[in-house]
């Protein structure tokens, strides 16, 4: 079992930056996918970006070019970067382990 934590969220203006972290509980050596999920209200949870154990990484099509998603094995850490922020990606971000352990999630609110 593994407990997430998510940070880094809060408000900031189109076009800025913020970078979200998710520190697990335990190593996440051996964990082979971590990921980054938005839910924005009223809609479904939808993916952002996936992270596999070798270094491979999958992007949303709406985020390519902006978001990057990387790994700290050793600080039991996944990161997302997020730059050219739009009010679109206004969401609570979700990180994951696999597909069973969920972080609490932290909010992000890009405003005109």
């Amino acid at each position: 079992q593994v407990q997430l934590v998510e940070s880094g969220g809060g408000l900031v203006q189109v076009g800025g930056s913020l970078r979200l972290s998710c520190v697990a509980s335990r190593s996440i050596f051996s964990i082979l996918v971590m990921g980054w999920y938005r839910q924005a209200p009223g809609k479904q949870r939808e993916l952002v970006a996936t992270i596999t154990s070798g270094g491979g990484r999958t992007y949303a099509d709406s985020v390519k070019g902006r978001f990057t998603i990387s790994r700290d094995n050793a600080k039991n850490t996944v990161y997302l970067q997020m730059n050219s922020l739009k009010p679109e990606d206004t969401a609570v971000y979700y990180c994951s382990a696999g597909i069973h352990y969920w972080g609490q999630g932290t909010q992000v609110t890009v405003s005109l």
